[in-house]
């Protein structure tokens, strides 16, 4: 890829890839979910015996970073498919979230000490 896409467009691209393969009924938001759980323990499973510093230094090794990032892009591609199909904006869902976040875990007061 030549120039970087928005994530509505990659989350298009991946729209019209199942559409085009006839697989929006089994696109359900349980078969998605199901499938985001699975790609997610692959990813997993490529730091499931590392020790702390191994794992910092995953991304140093072309053959586990090329594993890293697919995993990662199985993963990203998974939820943006879950989100289409419920209509949820993701990127908005994480704005909120944060906000939430900010609101329950304040910043520690910096003048204590």
């Amino acid at each position: 890829m030549t120039e970087r896409q928005d994530l509505a467009a990659l989350q298009q691209r991946l729209v019209d890839f199942a559409a085009a393969r006839r697989w929006q009924p089994f696109h359900t938001p349980k078969n998605l979910a199901a499938a985001l759980s699975v790609e997610a323990s692959e990813l997993l499973e490529i730091f499931q015996w590392l020790t702390p510093e191994q794992s910092a230094a995953v991304m140093d090794e072309a053959d586990s970073a090329h594993r890293v990032r697919d995993e990662v892009a199985d993963v990203l591609a998974y939820l943006l498919q879950f989100c289409d199909t419920l209509g949820i904006d993701v990127l908005d869902a994480l704005a909120a979230k944060i906000d939430r976040n900010e609101l329950r875990f304040p910043r520690p007061d910096s003048s204590a000490g």
